[in-house]
């Protein structure tokens, strides 16, 4: 659906929250509170300064308002936006991703290019190091492959090492797989993994940023892409990383999230197993075989080829079949109507996918002619 279409949203409050999204300073929290206080990014623009100084908002982010660069900008982004396969997703559209919806600071806007509906499919986050040894990044493509095989979108960072690693072991077995950068999309970094971007984009994956599209690399922004790529998933798979790994904070932040927290151990003696150990004495699960993730998520298993190529065989009298049929829903509609906790909703659309018997459109959930 082209932008100026989705409904709810006027062109003039599209380009206000572009604005207000460009602004130094406002983060998800402060984003927020401008649309509460408010009731629209287009309100909070032309407010006072008074009125956002009694928010205690910062002052350089009410005087860069009306500044020629946030102008021009969010008019760079409206250009953007109009070509095929890059898409806007703002927290209140109804095919943002359920799951990310959940987290205590969800990005109030997401440029994604590629498909946007792999946001709320199923998915594994898999991290790790940048500087990986050999076997931990043969690791990392097999897990990825068998991950992908299995149904989930495998979800990483598009760094290099670990990260790159996973996305290409999904590109290998033709599966979905999200990266999420640490910049604007428009100064991808890093610059080596441009290609692999474009290969998943087209063979129908998706690269995100929550960024501007002009954000150049930014130590800071990382750390804050890592409660994306956890707020994501169902769980996060650690393969190769140290105590003092990034990898680390994306762990604990699925830990907070209520994400389930896997690691891979290694020897003693490999500083990149530490940070692994580490998570494993904290709580996290050791997984020596991809079987150890499989059966710590409700449902998931891998479909012999002779039942994932049967049609319909999965039984009518399936409860989200049932409520499918009566009339198309939501991953997060369905959680609501069948009591079921969302994980567990995502984890059983899937398996009903890979079966044949449901098709997602638009984020929206459809059941299949019986």
């Amino acid at each position: 659906m082209p932008l100026f279409e989705k409904p709810g949203h006027s062109p003039a409050e599209l380009e206000a929250r572009l604005r207000l999204h460009r602004l130094p300073e406002i983060g998800p929290k402060r984003f927020q509170t401008l649309i509460n206080a408010f009731g629209s990014a287009s309100a909070a623009l032309s407010a006072p300064a008074s009125a956002w100084r009694s928010l205690r908002l910062p002052a350089a982010s009410a005087d860069a308002r009306r500044s020629p660069d946030v102008r021009d900008g969010a008019s760079v982004a409206l250009a953007w936006l109009e070509r095929a396969d890059q898409h806007l997703l703002m927290w209140d559209d109804p095919d943002y991703p359920a799951l990310l919806a959940e987290i205590p600071d969800p990005p109030p806007l997401l440029f994604v290019a590629g498909n946007r509906t792999l946001l709320d499919r199923p998915q594994l986050g898999m991290v790790g190091s940048r500087r990986a040894s050999k076997p931990g990044l043969d690791t990392a493509a097999a897990f990825a492959r068998s991950l992908a095989s299995a149904g989930f979108v495998v979800t990483s960072g598009l760094a290099l090492g670990i990260d790159g690693a996973a996305h290409q072991g999904a590109l290998d077995v033709k599966g979905a797989t999200i990266g999420v950068l640490g910049t604007g999309i428009e100064k991808f970094y890093p610059q080596r993994h441009r290609q692999l971007a474009a290969a998943m984009i087209a063979h129908g994956g998706a690269v995100i940023s929550e960024l501007p599209l002009d954000a150049e690399p930014h130590a800071s922004n990382f750390p804050r892409r890592n409660r994306i790529i956890s707020g994501l998933s169902l769980g996060v798979l650690v393969v190769e990383a140290s105590v003092a790994s990034g990898s680390l904070i994306t762990a604990r932040l699925a830990a907070e999230q209520g994400r389930e927290v896997y690691a891979i151990p290694g020897s003693i003696h490999h500083p990149g197993a530490r940070g692994c150990h580490q998570l494993i004495r904290d709580g996290a699960t050791l997984v020596e075989t991809v079987d150890h993730i499989l059966e710590g998520l409700q449902g998931w298993k891998s479909l012999p080829p002779s039942a994932a190529a049967e049609p319909n065989s999965a039984s009518p009298d399936h409860p989200l079949l049932a409520l499918l049929h009566a009339a198309p829903q939501t991953s997060e509609a369905l959680a609501a109507n069948s009591g079921w906790p969302l994980p567990k909703v995502l984890a059983a659309l899937t398996e009903l996918e890979l079966d044949s018997s449901v098709v997602c459109e638009a984020g929206r959930w459809f059941a299949r002619a019986r």
